[in-house]
């Protein structure tokens, strides 16, 4: 299931807000990803903002791969900004429902904390 979120605010206060809320929930960003610009960058024309934020609780993380390391193919968790100025939306596909196709406990209850803590994130940044 994809969770999403509307956002009125710049692409760069958004940018700002999510690596904020990151830090404040124990996340990293680990990596932004621009397929607008990399669409370009394959001469494609391409003129939506659509940016991936990778971000990853290691503690979390470690926890589920302990429980099945095939997790690992999930990983990072992403959120997605796109749209055009003043009608962003920022989006996920959330964890329990990425997690439940492993049909392990240990990933389920870690999961549920993760989902937590990226909603919030998501609707800190909007």
């Amino acid at each position: 299931m994809v969770f999403e979120v509307e956002s009125r605010k710049s692409i760069t206060e958004i940018d700002a807000a999510i690596r904020d809320a990151a830090t404040r929930h124990k996340f990293g960003v680990l990596s932004v990803i621009d397929l607008k610009k990399k669409m370009q960058e394959k001469g494609l024309d391409f003129t939506s903002e659509c940016s991936v934020y990778e971000v990853c609780n290691p503690h979390q993380a470690k926890r589920a791969l302990e429980a099945n390391g095939a997790v690992s193919t999930a990983l990072p968790c992403r959120i997605s900004v796109y749209g055009t100025p003043g009608a962003y939306k920022i989006a996920t596909i959330l964890p329990t429902a990425m997690m439940s196709v492993f049909g392990t406990p240990g990933v389920d209850e870690v999961a549920i904390e993760v989902e937590t803590d990226i909603v919030a994130m998501m609707k800190e940044s909007a």
